[in-house]
Parts: C-alpha cells; sequence; structure tokens
C-alpha cells in the first residue's frame, strides 16, 4: 500500500469546538501527524458536551463525547497550559518542529503567548500558518467571538430556509447541522493543503486566513449571485425548489417523500407512473417554467393522487422509470438504508478507554492511498510520548511539569 497523502506532515492543532478541528481532523484522516494541545483537566470544549463515552472503569460519563468524538478522530492529544510560560516555550517548540499550525483564538490573542504567525515564523520561515476566525484578520468585527448560529443568520443562510412568509410556522430557520463551522472547516482544509502544495514547489509558506463569514457568505452560491444580478432578495421557500416543479415534499398515503422532476422526460415519465398521462399536455405543465409558475395548480393536482399510494410502492415505480425521489430518512432510517450499509459509513473502532467507539467513514475514498481510521484521543493520552519524542522531555521533568499543573 502506498504511503498516506499527508504522510511525514506534522500539524500542531490550537483549536476548538468544531470549524478547526474539523479542519485538522481531515489533515489526519490524510495521513497528518496532528498534534492537538487541550488545556490541563478540562481539553476541548466539546468534552463538555453530551452524550458522553461512559468510563469502562466506572460507568460514569467520561469526557469522551459524541461532538468530541465527531471532529478529532486520528490525532494525538497533548495536555499544555499555554497561558504558562512554561507551557507556551514547550507549544513554540512543537511549532516549530511542525509544517502547519491551525489556530481558531481571537485575532492577536495568542500573541503573548508566542504563538501567533509572526512569532512562529521567525523559526520556523516555511511554516503554513492557518487562522479560523470569526471575521478575518482586520475590519469592524475581527475581534468578535462567533458562533455557527450567529454566522447563520450574519451571512444570509437563514434568510433563505425555512417556510415561506405566507405559511404556518413562517421564519428564518437554521439548520440543525452547524453548516457554517463545517464549511469553514472544510475550505480551511482545502487552503492548508493548497499551501503545502505551493510550499512544495516554491520553498515558501504563508498565512492561510480562513474566515466564517467568507466560507458561509460564499456558501450561498447561486442565490447570492441572482441577488447581486438582479437587487432581488431571494425569499425562502420552505422545502419547495425554487427552479424546477415539481420538486419538493409530497405527502403520500403513509408518510412523505422528496419528487425532484427536473425536466420534461422525467415529468412525462411520472405522469405515466401515477396514471395520469393528460397532465403532459395540460397547456399549463408543459415545460418546467410553466410547472413553476402554476406550482400550486399542479400540486392541486398531484396531491389527491399521491395521498391514496403508498410510499414503497410510488418510490419503487419512480425509479424503475428514472424519476428523481426519495424518502425522508431519520438517523435511524439513515444508517438501515441499503447504500449506507453497501458504502460501510458506519464504523468502530478501538478506543483507548478500552471499548469499540462509533464513527464515522471519511468521505474521502482514495484508490491508491486509502484514509485510515483512528479514534479520537482521550485528554493527554499522548503527552508523555510526544513531549519524549518531539521535545527530549524526560520523566522526571515531566512530572514536575504535571506537579506545576503545566502538563
Amino acid at each position: 500500500m502506498a504511503a498516506s497523502i499527508l504522510e511525514g506532515i506534522k500539524v500542531l492543532d490550537l483549536t476548538r469546538v468544531i470549524a478547526g478541528p474539523l479542519c485538522t481532523q481531515i489533515l489526519a484522516d490524510m495521513g497528518a501527524t496532528v498534534y492537538k494541545i487541550e488545556k490541563p483537566g478540562e481539553g476541548d470544549d466539546t468534552r463538555r458536551m453530551g452524550p458522553f463515552l461512559p468510563d469502562a472503569e466506572t460507568g460514569r460519563d467520561s469526557n469522551d463525547s459524541a461532538l468530541y468524538l465527531a471532529y478529532n478522530r486520528g490525532k494525538q492529544s497533548i495536555t499544555l497550559d499555554i497561558a504558562t510560560p512554561e507551557g507556551a516555550r514547550l507549544a513554540q517548540d512543537l511549532a516549530a518542529r511542525c509544517d502547519v499550525v491551525v489556530e481558531n483564538y481571537k485575532v492577536g490573542s495568542l500573541a503573548k503567548y508566542g504563538l501567533d504567525e509572526a512569532s512562529i515564523r521567525k523559526r520556523r520561515p516555511d511554516i503554513i500558518y492557518c487562522s479560523v476566525t470569526g471575521f478575518g484578520q482586520s475590519g469592524p468585527y475581527a475581534a468578535r467571538p462567533a458562533y455557527d448560529f450567529i454566522l447563520q443568520g450574519l451571512a444570509g443562510v437563514m434568510s433563505t430556509c425555512g417556510q415561506p412568509e405566507d405559511a404556518p410556522g413562517a421564519g428564518a430557520m437554521r439548520t440543525a447541522i452547524p453548516i457554517t463551522d463545517v464549511v469553514t472547516g472544510l475550505y480551511a482544509t482545502i487552503g492548508v493543503v493548497s499551501a503545502l502544495y505551493h510550499r512544495r514547489e516554491t520553498g515558501e509558506g504563508q498565512h492561510v486566513d480562513a474566515a466564517m463569514l467568507d466560507a458561509s457568505v460564499a456558501l450561498n452560491g447561486h442565490l447570492a449571485l441572482g441577488y447581486l444580478m438582479t437587487g432581488k432578495v431571494p425569499a425562502r421557500v420552505g422545502n419547495t425548489n425554487p427552479i424546477a416543479s415539481p420538486s419538493e415534499v409530497l405527502t403520500c398515503a403513509d408518510g412523505q417523500l422528496i419528487l425532484a422532476v427536473g425536466n420534461n422526460g422525467q415529468f412525462q415519465s411520472m405522469c405515466r407512473v401515477l396514471g395520469h398521462p393528460e397532465w403532459v399536455e395540460d397547456e399549463r405543465f408543459c415545460t418546467n417554467a410553466l410547472r413553476v409558475t402554476n406550482r400550486i395548480a399542479l400540486r392541486e393536482v398531484l396531491a389527491p393522487v399521491l395521498v391514496k399510494r403508498h410510499r414503497a410502492e410510488l418510490l419503487a415505480a419512480f425509479e424503475a422509470v428514472s424519476v428523481p425521489c426519495g424518502p425522508i430518512n431519520d438517523m435511524a432510517g439513515v444508517f438501515e438504508d441499503p447504500q449506507t450499509r453497501h458504502r460501510e459509513i458506519e464504523l468502530h473502532l478501538p478506543h483507548s478507554r478500552g471499548v469499540e467507539v462509533p464513527s464515522l467513514r471519511s468521505p474521502l475514498r482514495f484508490s491508491e492511498t486509502p484514509v485510515e481510521h483512528h479514534a479520537s484521543p482521550m485528554l493527554g493520552e499522548h503527552s508523555a510520548r510526544v513531549l519524549h519524542d518531539e521535545l527530549g522531555i524526560d520523566e522526571r521533568q515531566l512530572q514536575a511539569l504535571r506537579d506545576r499543573s503545566v502538563v
């Protein structure tokens, strides 16, 4: 088997919660050695956000939570109190031995610990230094803390999610997953890998400025461009696709399904399945543009037909003639789905607590350099080995650091 893509690359991870940890987890998935720095006795904030993995010895909740396990796979945990002079020096020494530093502290706050980009670059000129922040390194909001919920609202993402103004339950709606954190983490990863490629070609390090605001506004994609082109603010449309019809959630005899008809051929096939070929000739529904304009009328003829038929039968019939459709799975349904099972997305990994923990397979499917999955670490699990191997700290010195709560 070939070496992992990022084998030999070392990353100092000074991140917490989701956006930064997701970035460094993906780097670990690709084979980088990731040293995650955590505060002694506390660790990442997500270690205190349940549900929790039970401790094998006591049966009580441990500090390994689902949230922590989800974004810290494959890393090595080193406890260091960087607020102490000794802890800061040890972190600086580790950074000088790494290829990449990823941090998500407030702008400027790492300078007092000598862990800002300028300080690290003096010791390692070719360092790739990635800052994951809410609003970037400058500007009126640069010093603000940032949270996914706030960015979903500020960046316009919430404004286009939720039921339309004239519908029951109308109003802006956040996504259940922290989508702005996730998309920022993905862009940060792309930035780091690209900067490593640039360094390989030129020998130059650089700073990667990964702002949640930038990534979240970019997430709006064609909705943002549509506004900039026309000046028209995009409206919420609920579960309706604003550019195709019928493309929405519809009710059948035993639940709901998603129908996503995108062209005339699919519409004709749908009409045949439902036993109403005459709809194809209806002047209101002849083209997608007309179906979008007459969406309500089309829904009114579809609804009484669909409500008499069962979901499984409809899904099978639509799939047989290549009409895009699908169920709305809850999480149990996701992992019972035959394609999910075929892709082996659900994993169980051995954890240092002596149990197996659930995990999700990395979406990165490399043919020649497959991802090797390893569970997230216990707090400080690798402190002794890493500090010894990288910095020559022996057991006596380590115990002295522990006695002073530096490690």
